[in-house]
Parts: C-alpha cells; structure tokens; sequence
C-alpha cells in the first residue's frame, strides 16, 4: 500500500472510476502540498490504471471491477472491504474521501473514521443508500438541490460550491497528448449500460454515432468492449479522454463527465436526454458554457449546427469554484481537532 509521508492528517482516497482517479490525484497534489499524508487506492478497471499511469500517480490496486451480475459486485465489494480492513488493522487513516466509494464508506464507517463523499449524481440511488448516510461532509455543487440528498437520511453537514466537480483537474489542464483523426473530430461516448442506475435504460449510442460521421471523423469511445466498429474510429487502448475532447468539434453523451470536461475547455457538448436529476450539466448551460441537451432522435440535427462553434471559455471559467479548496478546508479543520 503506497504511503506517501508528508505530514500532519493521514487522508485515504478510494477511486472505483478514471473520473475518480483524476479528482484523487487532484486533492492529493493540493493536500501534499499543505503537508499532510495521503493514501490512494483504485480497483483493476478499463479506466483506472492506464489513467493513473499517464498522470504518474501511484495507486495500489485492491479488487476488481466485475459488474456482471449483482452477485458478482456484491463479492467483488465485499472482498475489497476483507482487504481494506487488514491494510489497515494497525495504521488506520483519520479521514476517508471518496466520489461514492461504498467499499471505502463502509470500511471507514466502521473503524470509527471521518467520512468527506462529494456527490454529483443525484440518480445514482443504490450508491447514495450506501453511503451518504455514513458520512460526516457532503461537498456538492450548488447545482444540487440539498432536498435531493436529505433524502437519504442524512445527517452531515452539506458544503455547496459555486462550480462542479470537474473544475478540481481541469484547470490548469494543459492536453498532453496530440492526436491525429482528422478534422472536424466528434467524439461519441457510450451509456454506462452496466450501471446500477441505468437499469432497464438503453440507448443506442453506436447507430448515432455512424450518422454523425456524415459530418466528419467519429471517435467512439466504447466502456466496456473495444472490437471494431465499421465506419467509426474505436481506440484499441487507452485514450486520454480528456485531451481528445479538447481537441475535437464536438462531443456526444449521456452521462456527465466527460460531457462537462468538453464544455469546459470550450468544445461543443451534447448530452442524449435520459437521465433524469441533470442538474450540474443544466448549471453549466446557465453559466454561458456550451452544454447542449436533446432527444435522440434531435441529435444529429442539433450536432450538425454546433460543429465548428467551438470557442473561448476562460473568462467563465475563472468564476467557478474549485472543490478541492472545499476540500483541503475540511481538512484543515479536522487536523486542528487531532
């Protein structure tokens, strides 16, 4: 387990996703730097390692991401908690961080341990029973209607910031890698079908994608199977998704990430209407970002008069709130209480 000395509290990340591996290295830089320790951990995920090696971060790897059956995720969590629990027998951390970590909740929860979850998906229900319950903060953008999470039961103090998520690793975010798949470049992202919160949803993102090639090269980024897809263009390996979008004309979606990464460094991006609880994306649109929602069927129409508006988005950008400082705040907080 990777210990990175450094000073005053002991913080333990858990990142089940590359969304959460690039918030973790995020707050760990930042909480380094103001001296204190951190531990990261991550499970085996298509997303996950290949991420933290390009962003040369070190996390150790305790289970696996196997979202076959719920059987299945239930065995793999519960193994992961076994493992966590003897990790830490005799080193415990002070605090737990995590974007939705059940594993980690439960595992900190019960040695007795302060709980920071931040949230920005208020669909996510089977992960929000688990875990927001167990916590003692709650940073959330103000995107989020507070009524949305006291639902749960919950008994934390809840920091609402004016910003998202996203903000923590995309400033200062310079693409570190340049790609060649021609001009106009649309990236289409696939639905996280597997997904607890997308249960009985479907959307058939590769038929889309084929029509939106009329307008230039499709990138397909495919979550689970990388296999060939006639007419698009499916990376065999990692891709720094991140970068990508930056580059492209346009970027389609369903869920949040990857869409908002897009508006943010001033790409085009249009989230297919399924979802429900879009808040944060809704939140961007209002800020000027170019954040686009629409039916399935409309897409197509939608994406050939947004190809090429790429624009400017620093002057919006330098308004939003930074979670991480909410973040290292918490922090402080707790470490004048040890």
């Amino acid at each position: 387990m990777p210990i990175h000395e450094g000073g005053r509290v002991k913080i333990w990340y858990d990142a089940g996703t590359g969304k959460q591996v690039r918030y973790g290295v995020a707050i760990a830089k930042r909480l380094r730097a103001e001296g204190h320790k951190m531990i990261l951990t991550t499970r085996s995920h298509p997303d996950t390692l290949p991420l933290a090696e390009s962003l040369g971060e070190k996390y150790a790897v305790v289970g696996r991401y196997n979202p076959k059956t719920l059987q299945e995720r239930l065995k793999n969590g519960t193994m992961r908690q076994l493992s966590f629990c003897k990790t830490f027998e005799k080193d415990a951390p002070d605090v737990a961080v995590s974007h939705g970590s059940v594993d980690q909740a439960r595992v900190a929860f019960g040695l007795g341990k302060t709980i920071i979850l931040t949230v920005d998906t208020p669909y996510a229900d089977a992960v929000h029973k688990l875990t927001l319950p167990l916590s003692k903060y709650i940073v959330m953008s103000k995107a989020i209607p507070q009524k949305t999470i006291q639902k749960y039961t919950v008994d934390a103090e809840i920091i609402s910031f004016d910003g998202v998520d996203e903000v923590a690793w995309v400033k200062d975010f310079k693409p570190c890698t340049k790609y060649d798949f021609g001009s106009p470049l649309i990236v289409v992202r696939q639905f996280e079908t597997k997904a607890v919160y997308a249960k009985n949803m479907a959307v058939d993102m590769v038929s889309l994608a084929k029509k939106l090639t009329k307008l230039g090269t499709v990138v397909f980024l495919s979550r689970y199977h990388r296999r060939p897809i006639k007419g698009l263009v499916v990376p065999k390996g990692f891709i720094d998704s991140l970068s990508l979008v930056a580059q492209a004309d346009l970027f389609v979606g369903v869920g949040g990430t990857i869409t908002r990464e897009a508006a943010l460094q001033g790409t085009p991006a249009i989230s297919v209407k399924i979802l429900r609880g879009q808040h944060v994306n809704d939140f961007l649109q209002q800020k000027g970002f170019p954040m686009f929602k629409s039916e399935l069927s409309e897409v197509p129409k939608l994406a050939e008069k947004l190809v090429g508006s790429k624009e400017s988005v620093t002057h919006l950008f330098t308004k939003l709130a930074n979670p991480v400082d909410v973040i290292t705040d918490l922090v402080d907080r707790i470490d004048e209480k040890i």
